[in-house]
């Protein structure tokens, strides 16, 4: 089995979350490979370059599950969608057309100003991201979850960037398995602690 660590925006192939699973799969389940790719590049490539992966290992036929947090949860529900690839989510962003919307605030520019090439913002993991990238998430609207038996969602209630409640409502609506839990964050400091129920969780994803 491998597991697919999709990094959030401000992160990379180093993502803390993506090193502690790695580090708890080689002590706890060695059967268990996790690939940790680097998607800090424009989305239309972060999509095809994750869907490529999945179906590369599906017609390895190796069992293959998506680990996404933030908007590595968006992009794991997409490619779930395009692939049938079970994906299980970490405070999932599901509007990044709305939440990235601050970057261009931020710049206080007019709208004249902006052109496609605009950089509207950098990231740490060195990802220079420009307003069409912005409109490339306007046109790929998480609207559905194909595969809902397939896909399951940790969210914390005390998520301080993304508003926890349009998560949960999202994939409960489509009938996706959805654990709330009360207090913590966006980073899921807690995450080496969560790990044992979310490899629980996990198991029920591909039977």
């Amino acid at each position: 089995m491998k597991i697919i660590y999709v990094h959030g925006l401000d992160s990379s192939a180093r993502s803390m979350k993506g090193l502690l699973l790695e580090r708890y799969c080689k002590h706890h389940h060695p059967e268990i490979q996790v690939l940790r790719p680097d998607l800090n590049q424009p989305p239309a490539e972060a999509f095809a370059s994750l869907s490529s992966l999945v179906q590369q290992q599906q017609q390895a036929d190796s069992t293959v599950v998506l680990m996404g947090s933030s908007l590595g949860g968006y992009f794991s529900t997409l490619v779930s969608n395009e692939t049938g690839c079970p994906a299980y989510l970490l405070n999932p962003s599901t509007q990044p057309y709305i939440s990235l919307q601050r970057f261009i605030d931020d710049l206080q520019l007019t709208p004249d100003q902006l052109q496609p090439e605009t950089v509207v913002y950098k990231t740490t993991g060195g990802w220079e991201i420009q307003l069409k990238d912005l409109n490339w998430f306007a046109a790929h609207q998480l609207t559905s979850v194909k595969y809902p038996n397939k896909v399951a969602a940790l969210i914390k209630e005390g998520d301080e960037l993304l508003d926890p409640q349009i998560a949960t409502q999202f994939y409960r609506g489509e009938q996706a398995t959805v654990t709330l839990q009360p207090g913590g964050d966006h980073r899921l400091t807690d995450f080496n602690q969560q790990l044992p129920l979310i490899m629980e969780q996990i198991k029920t994803l591909i039977v």
